[in-house]
């Protein structure tokens, strides 16, 4: 999630968690600590693609965090003098930090809680980067808990208990999307193909579906105003990696996204796009992994491809697609001017 909903969580969760002991540094505190395992950003893998592979990995990993949180409380202590006993610290530092990786994992990116081991990222996919609806409760309660500090406590719990049923909200909005894309592919080619169902930017009604073949991926839009459960899917090329090129960047993405990835050739280069975030042909991590030099095809270093610029008719149309207006397909085209 964002940085400023990180922000507020990491202040709730340490009000909640520290009871009558909350106070505004509790709170900053709190906020401080809920931001912390994003500072991985600053950190230099070596090219774009391993700085997006390796995001959220040891920084939101559970098994680093808890003894990390230990080591924090105890270093509190030694250096400054507190009433707070070694165990109520570690309480508090370490929910704060570990609800920061278990918000990640409802997002579509991938979170690698059980890092070093070697298992799958987790991705719910049921909420966007930036959902205001789960924000605004953290927000608004943050706000109150300083002008009424006696019930600060009681008002963070409340701003999760609020924001944590609209998470829930979010699963079962995502659960009755993919039984549509269920029901749309069964008895097609498509049935049992993988499917991916997602949140679209800033809400949880309208939901984005990639159904990928071996061939080909196939993208829907369905709202939850919708007056119909009928998904219209596009077709896109697939495209295919090039055998005699040295694979392992383009392994390390398709691991990383389950397979959700097209490939495409531009000019001289070969383009890797990570279809499981974006929607309407924006997608913020493409990657270039090979080039063609003098009729033969080598890996490069991984080159990032800057996204399109988003057309200012597309705003409306998305925000009509969300109301349940099915004349958009999933390019956000009216079918008026697409056919």
């Amino acid at each position: 999630m964002d940085s400023v909903t990180q922000l507020l969580l990491g202040a709730a969760v340490a009000g909640a968690v520290a009871g009558k002991r909350t106070t505004p540094k509790v709170l900053a505190a709190g906020a401080i600590l809920g931001t912390l395992p994003d500072l991985d950003v600053f950190i230099s893998y070596g090219d774009p693609l391993q700085d997006m592979i390796k995001h959220r990995g040891f920084s939101h990993s559970l098994f680093v965090l808890f003894p990390f949180s230990l080591l924090l409380a105890y270093a509190w202590q030694q250096w400054k003098e507190s009433d707070w006993s070694l165990f109520q610290l570690w309480t508090v530092i370490a929910a704060v930090l570990v609800t920061h990786p278990l918000l990640d994992s409802f997002t579509a990116y991938g979170t690698q809680l059980f890092w070093p081991l070697d298992v799958a990222s987790v991705a719910i996919s049921s909420i966007f980067i930036i959902d205001p609806l789960y924000t605004l409760p953290l927000f608004i309660l943050a706000l109150a808990s300083l002008l009424w500090r006696d019930k600060a406590a009681k008002l963070c719990k409340i701003s999760l208990v609020i924001s944590s049923c609209y998470l829930l909200w979010t699963v079962a909005a995502q659960q009755i999307a993919t039984d549509r894309v269920l029901a749309e592919i069964k008895g097609t080619p498509l049935e049992g193909s993988s499917i991916l169902v997602t949140s679209t930017p800033l809400n949880s009604v309208l939901w984005r579906t990639v159904v990928i073949t071996e061939t080909s991926y196939w993208e829907g839009l369905t709202s939850l105003f919708d007056s119909n459960s009928h998904i219209e899917m596009i077709e896109h090329p697939k495209g295919h990696w090039n055998p005699n090129i040295n694979d392992v960047n383009f392994k390390k993405l398709e691991a990383f996204t389950n397979g959700f990835v097209s490939i495409s050739q531009q000019e001289n280069k070969l383009k890797v796009t990570d279809l499981r975030l974006g929607m309407a042909g924006y997608h913020p991590f493409s990657f270039y992994l090979a080039q063609e030099v003098e009729s033969s095809w080598q890996s490069i270093t991984p080159i990032k491809v800057e996204s399109a610029t988003i057309r200012v008719k597309d705003v409306p149309a998305a925000w009509l697609r969300i109301l349940g207006n099915q004349d958009f397909d999933a390019n956000l085209c009216h079918k008026s001017e697409c056919g």
